[in-house]
């Protein structure tokens, strides 16, 4: 014949396994957590569960549900919860009021009256600290020996649930922004060229790598007309799919106003204008349009905070360095320009366009790969192709940083005049 404490025992084991049943079905945080805490509040027979989450890096607990309140955080240095989390000790409290652990703010804060409570840590799979379950107002007095057996065998659930769900989440979020960043970068590199332009009497290449999945940096060829070839260029403050949107939309604009207007000052200036309240306040772009005329073998062109521009004269061997004429887009409108001379293109003669990730990786001894390598590439291989310069920056700037990761993105562009 069974007695009422047994009797007792298996309701509260059948209790348990339900809750346990429950909270392994529940495949969100949120609902984990009202679970949690109404499944507390019957089997403890309480008015009121918290359910806080420990924040290691802040050293902070916050609750993202309370039956019968709203969000609190608060350090882990405070109160009842806070010795629990730090001692990771069961904490039982008859007289709420005349324990001077007791942090009275919370209950300031929400009008809620606490007697009595009852303070347990949860502990992961690993017995990771992973927050706090505290049990508020037993409605039959204190909380007694029974209750805190169950309070310790739910909260055992209750922290291997909450530290599965956490890795279920962080894992479900890691897989959504790989996939957001792959289609960004897709995106991004369907709009750059997919082949060098034809120009007669010229040699166009360019070339661009990101240093993460998606860049802040973009290059692009514009087809103006029968001898006229666009030359753009830009690089967006910072990398990943912010400045990557940003650069993709500034090359949708050039595009759009250069198809009826090939004035770079013009183009750039209405760019700057449309970007407008667009631009994020701790965000602009440095950017260059050039327009090649290949019948009257001249560059003419704007640099709204790229630079430097490079020239390199194959009758002299002189390189002229070019910088920017004026601030980058994004920052003032309306744009103060000092506008800049025409570059003439002699027989030989190579115009270079780089991103400042090109001269500024630094090597393992922390030495910088600079301009001046950039330029001796120029001059040691004056005969060689666009194409073929673009390797041979790419091949030079790898040989020098060795194993250091890349920390900006990297875009050229090379135009080069044939020989007579």
């Amino acid at each position: 014949m069974s007695t009422p404490n047994a009797e007792r025992q298996i309701a509260d084991l059948t209790t348990l396994l339900d809750i346990s049943r429950r909270l392994g079905a529940t495949t969100e945080l949120i609902p984990l957590l009202e679970e949690i805490a109404e499944a507390s509040n019957h089997i403890l027979n309480c008015e009121r569960t918290s359910v806080f989450l420990y924040d290691p890096k802040a050293h902070e607990l916050y609750s993202q549900v309370a039956t019968g309140t709203s969000e609190i955080r608060f350090s882990a240095d405070r109160g009842i919860a806070g010795e629990s989390i730090r001692t990771g000790n069961v904490i039982n409290v008859p007289d709420a009021y005349a324990d001077a652990r007791f942090n009275q703010d919370i209950d300031k804060a929400t009008g809620f009256k606490t007697r009595n409570l009852l303070t347990f840590p949860m502990r992961g799979h690993d017995r990771s600290l992973v927050g706090v379950l505290q049990v508020l107002n037993r409605k039959g007095g204190p909380f007694e020996e029974r209750d805190e057996e169950l309070a310790d065998t739910l909260s055992s659930l209750a922290g291997v649930a909450i530290q599965r769900q956490r890795l279920i989440d962080e894992y479900t979020e890691k897989r959504r922004i790989e996939r957001d960043l792959a289609v960004a970068r897709d995106i991004q590199q369907s709009l750059l060229p997919q082949s060098d332009p034809k120009v007669k009497g010229y040699e166009i290449a360019g070339f661009n790598l990101p240093a993460d999945e998606t860049g802040g940096d973009c290059y692009d060829f514009l087809e103006l007309g029968e001898h006229l070839t666009g030359l753009v260029i830009a690089d967006a403050t910072g990398h990943g799919i912010g400045p990557a949107l940003l650069v993709s939309q500034f090359l949708a604009m050039v595009k759009a106003l250069a198809t009826t207007d090939i004035d770079p000052l013009s183009v750039l200036s209405k760019v700057n204008a449309l970007l407008g309240d667009e631009i994020p306040n701790n965000m602009f772009i440095t950017s260059f349009l050039g327009i090649v005329d290949s019948k009257a073998n001249t560059i003419n062109y704007l640099s709204a905070g790229h630079g430097p521009l490079i020239h390199y004269r194959r009758s002299d061997g002189q390189v002229a360095e070019m910088q920017a004429d004026t601030i980058p887009l994004g920052i003032l409108d309306p744009l103060v320009v000092v506008p800049p001379p025409t570059i003439e293109m002699e027989p030989g003669d190579i115009f270079l366009l780089i991103t400042d990730g090109m001269f500024e990786w630094n090597n393992e001894s922390g030495e910088q790969y600079g301009i001046e390598r950039i330029i001796e590439t120029l001059r040691d291989n004056p005969d060689a192709t666009a194409s073929e310069l673009i390797e041979l920056m790419r091949s030079r700037l790898k040989q020098f940083v060795g194993n250091m990761p890349q920390p900006d993105d990297l875009t050229a562009i090379v135009a080069r005049r044939l020989p007579a």
